[in-house]
């Protein structure tokens, strides 16, 4: 069976929408007949019809962004993601950084979204991560703002009910255009992070694309496709809201799977 959706009519916000995941996420909205606004803090070679250049970490650049609405019944706030970024020897400034972007960012957007979401009783829907649910070695900013950002989602969906409806997509290793094996860190939502991040996110085991069938009982990366369909399902109206749908094929194996299997190498 084939589950199809209509967002005729509607408009929908994507922050981080220019590639990756979030560009997957806007197709997938696009397709179902909406009217769909992408945001980056880049502008892409290719601008889509409806493009926001923005940094969604500015409050003034999120007041601007949003005043551009006369309406809006979707919001996905997609922006995220990190380079490798051990605890000892990297910046304070780095940390806060990615902070900003995967938790205050979402925050703000959602903010000064919801007059406009109310109205029409619309949703919010949030692109968490695996790496905010178990711990993060080597990105301890981004799991603890992930885990932020989970949270956060709850706290809106108590708060907004039963105007806005607020769930999160938690998302496993993710493959996009951007990395041939994805970081268990960044989970392939890197398209509100730096170049260099989503070149590190690319480095990530050695480039070894047949890791992802070992390490997921699904036996493949989640891909944006995936995250959309998610993400469709929890923006149309319904009852769910405050929940944590995973998109992660099951979760991660664990090593001892493959230590006693001798499978390990």
């Amino acid at each position: 069976m084939t589950v199809t959706f209509d967002y005729a009519g509607k408009a929908v916000l994507v922050t981080g929408g220019t590639r990756g995941i979030g560009a997957g996420i806007a197709a997938a909205f696009r397709a179902a007949g909406a009217e769909v606004t992408v945001c980056a803090r880049t502008r892409p070679e290719s601008v889509p019809d409806r493009f926001v250049q923005a940094d969604v970490r500015v409050p003034e650049d999120v007041d601007r962004l949003i005043s551009g609405f006369d309406r809006l019944d979707v919001v996905v706030n997609n922006a995220g993601g990190s380079p490798p970024a051990p605890l000892e020897g990297t910046s304070p400034r780095l940390h806060a950084r990615v902070i900003e972007l995967n938790l205050t960012a979402p925050l703000l957007v959602s903010q000064r979204a919801y007059p406009l979401l109310a109205a029409v009783g619309g949703a919010i829907v949030m692109i968490g991560s695996a790496s905010g649910a178990r711990p993060s070695p080597g990105t301890a900013a981004y799991g603890a703002a992930k885990a932020g950002l989970h949270h956060l989602a709850r706290c809106l969906a108590a708060e907004w009910a039963p105007l806005v409806r607020v769930n999160t997509v938690v998302v496993g290793l993710a493959a996009t255009q951007d990395a041939s094996g994805a970081s268990p860190a960044t989970t392939g939502d890197t398209s509100g992070a730096s170049p260099a991040a989503t070149r590190d996110a690319a480095d990530h085991y050695g480039g070894r694309a047949d890791l992802d069938g070992r390490a997921i009982p699904a036996g493949r990366m989640a891909t944006p496709a995936d995250v959309a369909q998610a993400c469709l399902w929890l923006a149309a109206p319904g009852y769910v809201t405050g929940a944590e749908v995973r998109v992660d094929g099951g979760g991660e194996i664990p090593a001892w799977r493959h230590l006693v299997s001798g499978d390990i190498s």
